[in-house]
Parts: structure tokens; C-alpha cells; sequence
């Protein structure tokens, strides 16, 4: 069987790879933030945490969305159950720019889409597993990276699950 945050993981960036996940509202977030991006490919969309000074070194196209689990809780709220709790669950957006006044409204497009698509996507996931709708979003600050400037954003939101 798969590890549970396997498979929370997976149904995050499923959302965000679907039809009506984050490409369907990024040209209209690009357009708000007076940017042009093309639409994000499959591959732009990461299962899994990355260190900057890791990714910098492979071959890749900006943006960049990781979709990781931070954190998983069993607080055994639901007696009798195997796992009665909360995963932590963290998209990072990464967009970069030669100019480090560019690299914000970049960013700020991708972040637009992916907390519309969080709006979208509440309720039940999967049996077991429900997404309540909240979330909390951390920018870091711009850094230099490979030949150009460098931000990322963190999407933190909980999921909340109960499986035998």
C-alpha cells in the first residue's frame, strides 16, 4: 500500500495539474499582475521538497510548483480508527527573472492561481480525506540563482484525514 503522504501529495498536485487546476487561472492572475507566462507543463508541477541550491543545479523551467507534506499528525481523534488526523501540506511556488523587480509579480501570478484552485477544490478529496479550505501563504525574500533572481512562496494548508 502507499505511504499516506504519498498519497495526499498526489491528490494535491492532481488538482494542480488538472484541467481545471492552475493553468486554468494563471493567464487571468499573468494579466492581473501585468506579466506574460505561458501555461505551466506537467513537469513544472513537482511531487516532493527541493532545496534551491539543488534545483538550480538540474534542468528545469520557471515557475516551479513543489507539493510536499510537512507534517503529519495522528492525534487519534476518531477512536478505533488507524490514522484520525491532520497533514501538512505545503505547495512552494518558485519564479525567476533576470531583473529582481520582475521576479514579484511573476511569482505573485502563480501564487493567485494556485490559492484559487485551494478555493475551488473544498471539501471531500477522497474518502477519509477533506480539505476545509484554509491556508496560509510565506514569501521569502529574492536571492540570486543560476544566472538570475530568485523567489519562492509557501502555500501551507491542512488536510484532514481518517482511514482505518
Amino acid at each position: 500500500m502507499l505511504s499516506l503522504t504519498t498519497i495526499v501529495v498526489g491528490e494535491a498536485s492532481g488538482r494542480l495539474r488538472s484541467e481545471s487546476g492552475i493553468n486554468l487561472y494563471l493567464q487571468e492572475a499573468a494579466l492581473a499582475a501585468s506579466v506574460e507566462m505561458p501555461p505551466l507543463e506537467i513537469a513544472q508541477v513537482v511531487e516532493g521538497q527541493m532545496a534551491l541550491e539543488i534545483a538550480e543545479k538540474m534542468p528545469m523551467r520557471y515557475p516551479q510548483v513543489y507539493v510536499y507534506c510537512e507534517r503529519l499528525s495522528n492525534s487519534l481523534k476518531e477512536k478505533f480508527r488507524t490514522f484520525s488526523g491532520t497533514a501538512r501540506l505545503v505547495i512552494e511556488a518558485r519564479a525567476s527573472h533576470d531583473r529582481a523587480n520582475s521576479v514579484e509579480p511573476h511569482l505573485q501570478a502563480v501564487v493567485d492561481s494556485v490559492t484559487s484552485v485551494l478555493d475551488a477544490v473544498r471539501g471531500e478529496w477522497r474518502v477519509g480525506m477533506f480539505y476545509a479550505g484554509g491556508y496560509e501563504v510565506a514569501y521569502s525574500p529574492v536571492k540570486g540563482g543560476g544566472r538570475h533572481y530568485v523567489k519562492a512562496a509557501k502555500i501551507s494548508f491542512d488536510v484532514e484525514i481518517s482511514l482505518n
